[in-house]
């Protein structure tokens, strides 16, 4: 193993921008490093084989490469080049998420053939789909479609980018990709929702599916920022306020009730700060505020708020680091957050059974537990190592090598699988025993103190 930092002196590599999947991260260094950790089973990680990673781990593929952009969908993992002009994927590769022309698995990175040469500025990775954004402000979308969150106008998966037709003539400025449902917002601050709207996670009043783009009414206000949990949505004004509509079980639209919303509601709790930044997980959300403040609510059997007890809340809770140390960037997984403060620290908290909280270990922490290879002020003995790759074996793994077992919506409690299932029950990214009903609330949690 190599070691990117030889002596105990050394500076830790400052981390630039970090993405959470569904049990692994992913982050971009100076130094035009990138490294991974986390569940490794679907290739996600990039290091040529299937194994967790239970601490930062260098991609040696990037090596050469100028790498700016890193973005994890649920299992797979997705980066950019400075020029706009590589895209790469790699990871669990059903539906053609991965955009190469088919369902295989990819260990590691490999460029996407039918996105070279065009100058992509965006990507957002969903559960199973993805959407990009060009310089010339136009959107792709690739992977699975069952409910039309492809906005190609059909159900059908396409296994390689297509452009979104519905889209023509209107200026996209950003894109963001929930489990099967997507928005976009315009250059204008118009907001767009397609695909699985049963929630109403789409914002458009109703709980119907949409097979095209179709804008979402938030009466007159512009927004410019947004971000898709698993089914719902969470968006940022151009005053700073913060909306939400969807799925709200568990209470993650912060509307202190448990009720979903068809329509853009404003979280009143956080109606006197200035949003700058969104984050929307598994049945979480988190908030950044322009003074550097986070705030987490919604699902937390597993501490993935961040705020000291595992119990659900409802209403945004303020999250405490060291020292008071700002958050400058952070991003949701599906039941792990990740954070990066003005001090140059990264912090995780949350699920970490595959190793995904970077700490060496598995073991779950509810507060923000800083990762010491990044970290200013971590052990000075920590020191990032590097894969080993060339791997012997290979690169990819068929379909028909691989299992898959994909929610049946038709039918409450149905679940369609193909062969090889590795469970009787539920996607195999999502332990039987992460989808607890029963989650206590934070008004439990009050009544027992």
């Amino acid at each position: 193993m190599m070691m990117i930092m030889s002596e105990k002196s050394a500076s830790p590599p400052h981390v630039l921008l970090i993405s959470a999947g569904a049990s692994h991260t992913v982050a971009l260094l100076t130094g035009n490093v990138v490294c991974s950790w986390g569940r490794g089973e679907d290739g996600q990680l990039g290091h040529g084989d299937t194994d967790d990673r239970l601490l930062p781990t260098k991609l040696s593929a990037f090596d050469g490469q100028d790498i700016v952009s890193v973005t994890c969908g649920a299992d797979y993992t997705v980066a950019r080049s400075k020029s706009g002009k590589d895209v790469y994927s790699w990871g669990w590769g059903d539906f053609g998420r991965l955009g190469h022309g088919d369902p295989s698995d990819l260990f590691i990175p490999h460029p996407i053939r039918a996105l070279q040469g065009l100058r992509i500025k965006q990507i957002s990775c969903g559960d199973c789909h993805c959407l990009a954004v060009t310089m010339e402000n136009k959107v792709l979308s690739w992977g699975r479609n069952q409910n039309g969150e492809l906005g190609l106008g059909t159900t059908k998966d396409s296994h390689v980018p297509q452009k979104i037709l519905a889209f023509e003539g209107i200026r996209i400025k950003m894109v963001a990709a929930g489990a099967e449902h997507s928005v976009a917002i315009t250059e204008d601050g118009d907001l767009y929702g397609w695909g699985w709207g049963r929630y109403g996670n789409l914002g458009l009043g109703d709980t119907n599916d949409r097979l095209i783009p179709e804008k979402v009414n938030i009466d007159g206000d512009k927004i410019v920022m947004v971000s898709c949990g698993w089914r719902h949505t969470i968006s940022i004004s151009s005053s700073g306020g913060l909306y939400t509509h969807g799925w709200s079980k568990y209470g993650q639209l912060g509307h202190g009730d448990f009720e979903d919303c068809l329509v853009p509601r404003k979280v009143q709790a956080l109606s006197d700060k200035l949003i700058s930044q969104v984050s929307g997980g598994w049945r979480h959300s988190m908030a950044l505020t322009s003074n550097g403040q986070l705030f987490g609510w919604g699902w937390n059997k597993f501490g993935q708020i961040g705020i000291g007890h595992n119990f659900d809340c409802s209403s945004p809770m303020l999250v405490n680091f060291p020292h008071a140390q700002k958050v400058v960037q952070m991003s949701s997984g599906w039941r792990h957050t990740v954070a990066v403060t003005d001090r140059a620290n990264v912090y995780s908290w949350g699920r970490g059974a595959n190793g995904q909280l970077g700490h060496g270990d598995t073991k779950d922490r509810n507060v923000p537990t800083i990762i010491d290879a990044f970290s200013v002020d971590g052990c000075s003995e920590q020191h990032i190592e590097s894969s080993n790759y060339p791997l012997p074996g290979k690169s990819f793994a068929s379909l028909s090598e691989r299992y898959a077992v994909v929610p049946n919506e038709t039918a409450l409690g149905s679940y369609a699988t193909t062969s090889s299932d590795k469970s009787d029950k539920f996607d195999a990214s999502v332990p039987e025993n992460d989808v607890s009903l029963d989650s206590p609330t934070i008004n439990q949690f009050e009544t027992m103190m």
